[in-house]
């Protein structure tokens, strides 16, 4: 029984590996969902106030990330690329800042590791709205 759980189960996962961003060349993080009227707000609040996302285009948690915001509101984002081989990589600036995972948000000087909720990062940076 083992035997065949083993393989079903590489089979099951086989879909979600196919249609990874690595295996399409794609260097930057794809966001799809729509933004709403608040997730606008709020990511151009961010942008104004120097809130910083550091991100790797590869991770699961950063693109998680950015579908809370929605692609019209993720473009307005302040958004630093740390993997080498990612479109306006800026590793080195990662690097410097000591960013040990993905996402990290830099709010007022301090690095907060870890997927935020809207409503988290509108009450860690005072966005009334």
């Amino acid at each position: 029984m083992k035997r065949l759980l083993i393989p079903i189960l590489v089979l099951l996962t086989l879909p979600s590996v196919v249609h990874s961003t690595h295996l399409n060349n794609q260097r930057e993080l794809i966001v799809t969902s729509e933004s709403t009227k608040k997730s606008i707000e709020l990511a151009k609040y961010l942008k104004d106030n120097g809130v910083v996302k550091y991100s790797a285009y590869w991770c699961p948690n950063c693109l998680n990330q950015g579908e809370l915001f929605g692609k019209q509101a993720y473009r307005e984002l302040n958004v630093v690329e740390c993997a080498r081989d990612g479109i306006n990589s800026q590793t080195q600036l990662c690097i410097n800042k000591k960013i040990k995972g993905f996402p990290t948000w830099e709010i007022n000087g301090k690095l907060i590791l870890g997927v935020l909720s809207l409503k988290e990062l509108s009450k860690l940076t005072g966005f009334n709205n």
